[in-house]
């Protein structure tokens, strides 16, 4: 990777760092950018649905219902005249198999994310989708 992909990369994690301050959770904010030709073309952030309360764990348990920054932000794109055909995600916490599989399915071809969640299923998923994950930690 060159020196310039390198600081871009950097420059859209913090970003969605920043991003993820949005969220209403209390256990973990997560922030994600889509990004396409140098440009953002959708973001999201871990939250609610539409139309719910804003409150997304109770006694520390997240709510089953609880969207992911990833889903938001791909989600968001169905919405647009965008798409991810090709595009980068950049994401604060590494993909859950779910969130994995609807990338997948939206054609973004690169994550980049700045910390391991817990469990690696959806980032085998992603490789074995031959779909570029990287860990940069900021």
């Amino acid at each position: 990777m060159n020196d310039k992909q390198r600081s871009l990369d950097l420059k859209y994690l913090r970003m969605a760092r920043i991003w993820a301050e949005n969220s209403y959770c209390k256990r973990r904010k997560v922030g994600a950018l889509v990004v396409k030709d140098h440009m953002i073309i959708s973001d999201g952030y871990n939250g609610t649905p539409s139309g719910f309360d804003n409150v997304c764990e109770e006694n520390d348990v997240s709510f089953p219902y609880v969207l992911h920054a990833e889903a938001n932000a791909i989600t968001k794109l169905a919405r647009s005249n965008n798409n991810s055909d090709g595009a980068t995600l950049y994401v604060t916490a590494s993909p859950c198999i779910e969130c994995a599989k609807l990338i997948i399915q939206s054609g973004i071809k690169r994550v980049v994310y700045g910390e391991a969640y817990r469990l690696d299923d959806g980032l085998k998923l992603l490789k074995r989708a031959n779909i570029e994950t990287e860990l940069l930690e900021l």
